[in-house]
């Protein structure tokens, strides 16, 4: 279970949701995991966190990268098996 963050400065008061973890990271989109990156990427520009919140974000980040990167992977795979179908004309339904 993940421990609750004190607030971060110039958040509003708002708890810190970096301290969620993997699994959870992984049940995110695609489009989800690389909205929260970004902002991610956002806070630790923005600077003014202790060191502790910068490393929780910076841990965030990496898992939300992981989770992008595993979307783009099977992403590809999909993409290659659909023209490798199309090209042995096993799918004549595929759209390329």
């Amino acid at each position: 279970m993940a421990a609750q963050q004190d607030p971060a400065p110039g958040n509003g008061g708002q708890r810190d949701d970096t301290a969620r973890d993997a699994a959870g990271a992984g049940a995110l989109s695609y489009e989800q995991a690389r909205d929260e990156l970004v902002e991610v990427v956002k806070r630790l520009e923005a600077g003014g966190l202790t060191l502790e919140q910068s490393l929780r974000l910076w841990e965030r980040g990496e898992q939300l990268a992981a989770v992008c990167e595993e979307w783009l992977e099977g992403a590809r795979a999909r993409l290659t098996a659909a023209m490798a179908a199309h090209a042995e004309g096993t799918d004549p339904q595929a759209p390329f």
